[in-house]
């Protein structure tokens, strides 16, 4: 009796040894003929920029909401003038304040005054399109947009200076790619207006209204929290007396701070001042001086 029992256990057990193989399969058969494939999530790129700008010009970061940005940015006189004024470091100085601040997703606002004209500006940002990586959206597109005042005293120009004359307005297209973790590249589209433009200067007569322009930036990491910037900007429609930019710097950051140091031709740091009254030629060293200047920009974050 006791052998019946153990035969008979022994065959159950090698009955669901034998049995249970099977069953598993047909069921992981099942599984894989009848659920669809799980594809993965389109994400976007992480972004390469460390701040709103670059040098001269914007960059397509936008800020997240309720993320507050501070900006200084300082521009000294140009090198090798007259006076020993330490390579322009001695010189009258441009500087500009400002604040913006993500207000919902992809889109951004901001404020700055300017010591140059006491040019006081209101700017908005907004991401249009976003490299991912998979390559589906190939380049980042962002628009970027501002109005300003000059807000001298109207004694200085001689003349009752009307609030709508004081007003200029500056349009951006920032259009990048970034093709490597160290190489990000980008291209600017520009339009710069003036309701009232200064014909006063020798040169200046043919000046219009209107500008357009463009420019080419791109920034190369060479450590973890540091870059080398370079970009140029060429307006399209100014007289010929109005010159270029070219900018070359470096960019040292921590998780709040940014830092940019560099050499440029522009001085203004207003966009459309900039764009459409640049006279500095960083190609020729006349009277002793030579149209570059040095410029540091600083940048400090707050998430609330």
């Amino acid at each position: 009796m006791r052998t019946t029992f153990r035969l008979l256990g022994m065959m159950l057990a090698v009955m669901a040894f034998v049995t249970n193989p099977v069953q598993v399969t047909a069921q992981d058969d099942t599984k894989t003929t009848t659920e669809a494939p799980i594809k993965k999530a389109d994400k976007p790129v992480t972004s390469p920029w460390m701040a709103g700008m670059l040098i001269e010009t914007q960059t397509d970061l936008v800020y997240a909401p309720k993320t507050l940005e501070f900006v200084i940015q300082h521009r000294f006189g140009t090198l090798g003038s007259e006076s020993f004024d330490l390579a322009g470091l001695f010189a009258p100085s441009n500087i500009r304040l400002g604040f913006n601040y993500g207000i919902f997703k992809n889109a951004q606002i901001g404020y700055g005054i300017t010591k140059d004209g006491m040019a006081q500006d209101i700017n908005w940002k907004y991401k249009i399109l976003t490299q991912t990586k998979s390559g589906s959206m190939p380049i980042a597109m962002t628009y970027y947009g501002n109005v300003q005042i000059n807000s001298s005293p109207s004694a200085n120009f001689g003349a009752e200076y009307a609030f709508s004359k004081r007003l200029s307005y500056f349009n951006q297209i920032i259009v990048s790619r970034k093709f490597s973790k160290k190489l990000t590249m980008q291209v600017t589209f520009n339009y710069a207006h003036f309701n009232q433009i200064d014909t006063t200067i020798v040169g200046l007569e043919e000046l219009k209204h209107d500008n357009f322009g463009f420019g080419v930036a791109g920034r190369y990491k060479v450590g973890k929290n540091a870059a080398i910037m370079v970009e140029y900007d060429q307006t399209l429609t100014t007289p010929e007396i109005i010159k270029p930019n070219l900018s070359l710097g470096v960019e040292l950051g921590t998780s709040a701070h940014v830092f940019h140091i560099f050499v440029s031709t522009y001085k203004g740091i207003s966009y459309q001042n900039n764009m459409v009254y640049n006279r500095n030629d960083f190609t020729k060293f006349d009277d002793g001086n030579w149209g570059i200047l040095i410029g540091f920009n600083m940048t400090r974050n707050w998430n609330f």
